[in-house]
């Protein structure tokens, strides 16, 4: 495993302040309230979207969201030029380093966005959305806005502060709605998503800043900076890939079947990612950190890391085989009748959504434990088996075949490199096995009971109703057996 240090780090002197507070304590706090944060904001952006679809915005302005966002978060994944994680990573005190890790990243995220701004109408003409150049203009001044803030944010999450990221997360939730909502109301479409993101992000920065006093001070120290690059470029790397596994499909689809089925696409793939956000990305915002601490004893990070599975696998496919069994009825009942042609893509990238929530968690111990280049070889693979899948699933199924493609690609390929890179870092199948037998089982009882119970009680809101709870008790019977593993305690509380 690589060493990762500051280059003056140096010795911690010995001091008299009172004696921290176990790891273990630290990430179970950390992950309460990360969870309750992404539970909260999720379910407030899915109200929003359900307003949006509904009432305000159409399949083809959609689409224009769609190829703006991507285009976000693809460079967002290159912004800072992977430098930032350092202040989570790295030993010893962050604020000597952090002034140079500020520099590095507001440097490299403006010069990212005048690129982008100047290249916007190509990039827009490209995927056949030349109406998006100005949503891409505006909506990518969160990618300045992101470089600065990064260093405030990544101190939080080293110090495990899901509280105070909460606040924050709500401050940007609520501003970034309260615009959107009201400029889409006003009629100004797809530009209404990005001055709502700009103004969100804007809030984080300001709240980043006061939760991590002292955090944005810009400086420079030439040996840091190489330090910082040599860290932090594969890491961008490996991130850039990783994004693009996700939407390079959105390109594919605006590209070769036009904004409105790349609306209808959108769509589907938001609904997929409702378990993915839910609860990954809860766990997302510790695991890092609490991985990076247990890097230095194999067999702490392998249980670690099998509890972090289960508890994830557990919570997740519950949500995914009721989406993808009912998906007809629930995007007719939430989105409405407009809407259902994204019902057909769902049942796939439901599939998908559950893989990719084992593959992040890999991501993040893999980072951890400073496997980076073994971590950029499965990314590469994952894009350049992905691209030729996609244009061919495009063109024989549409937005089903795209589907269909990802899953395809993900579990014959993707999955089985993902498991022998962790069987380096002494994480064995066996671990992973254990981790989602349960979990497997319950989801295959679930999806006999939808299929069974479906033909037979119709597709209303009752009917729905019925069915989804029958089901999730039938998985919480099949799943008891499991508890003990999950609810054991994690990691050595000496850490």
């Amino acid at each position: 495993m690589d060493s990762v240090r500051t280059p003056d780090s140096g010795t911690a002197e010995p001091s008299d302040t009172p004696a921290p507070t176990p790891l273990g304590r630290k990430v179970r706090s950390a992950a309460r309230w990360s969870l309750i944060n992404t539970v909260v904001m999720r379910l407030g952006n899915f109200a929003t979207g359900i307003l949006l679809a509904r009432f305000a915005l159409g399949p083809a302005q959609w689409g224009v969201y769609g190829i703006a966002q991507t285009v976000l978060l693809v460079l967002l994944s290159a912004n800072e030029l992977g430098v930032g994680l350092a202040i989570v990573r790295w030993d010893g005190d962050p604020r000597r380093f952090a002034p140079t890790v500020l520099t590095l990243g507001t440097a490299s995220s403006a010069l990212l966005y005048a690129a982008l701004f100047a290249s916007a109408p190509t990039v827009a003409g490209l995927l056949d959305s030349p109406e998006a150049t100005n949503v891409l203009r505006v909506m990518c001044l969160c990618l300045v806005l992101d470089g600065v803030a990064q260093v405030p944010a990544g101190y939080l999450t080293r110090e495990f502060a899901q509280g105070k990221r909460m606040v924050i997360d709500a401050l940007n939730f609520v501003l970034s709605t309260s615009v959107t909502l009201v400029l889409a109301f006003t009629g100004w479409g797809a530009m209404s998503f990005a001055w709502g993101a700009v103004a969100g992000n804007i809030a984080a920065l300001v709240g980043c800043a006061i939760a991590a006093p002292g955090m944005l001070r810009f400086g420079w120290d030439p040996e840091q900076a190489r330090e910082l690059l040599k860290f932090g470029l594969p890491l961008a790397g490996a991130s850039l890939l990783a994004l693009a596994v996700v939407n390079v499909d959105t390109m594919v689809v605006g590209s070769s079947l036009g904004q409105v089925t790349l609306g209808f696409y959108v769509l589907a793939f938001n609904m997929s990612g409702w378990p993915v956000r839910i609860i990954s990305e809860a766990a997302r915002r510790v695991s890092f950190a609490g991985f990076s601490r247990l890097a230095g004893s194999p067999q702490a990070l392998a249980q670690g890391f099998s509890r972090a599975l289960g508890v994830l696998v557990t919570g997740t496919v519950p949500l995914c085989v009721l989406l993808a069994g009912l998906a007809g009825p629930i995007v007719h009942l939430v989105y409405g009748s407009k809407w259902v042609p994204a019902a057909d893509a769902l049942p796939w990238l439901m599939a998908l959504g559950l893989i990719r929530i084992g593959c992040e968690l890999a991501y993040d111990c893999l980072v951890a434990t400073g496997q980076r280049r073994s971590l950029v070889l499965v990314q590469a693979l994952w894009v350049v088996a992905l691209i030729p899948v996609l244009v061919l699933g495009a063109r024989l199924g549409g937005i089903v075949g795209v589907s269909q493609g990802h899953v395809v690609v993900a579990a014959g390929l993707v999955v089985p490199a993902f498991l022998y890179a962790l069987g380096r870092a002494g994480i064995s199948l066996a671990h992973v096995a254990r981790a989602c037998a349960w979990p497997f089982f319950g989801g295959t009882v679930m999806a006999l009971v939808v299929f069974a119970a479906k033909p037979l009680l119709g597709d209303g809101a009752l009917a729905l109703s019925v069915i989804g709870t029958a089901a999730l008790a039938c998985y919480v019977v099949c799943v008891l057996p499991s508890r003990r593993s999950l609810l054991g305690s994690p990691a050595p509380e000496s850490v």
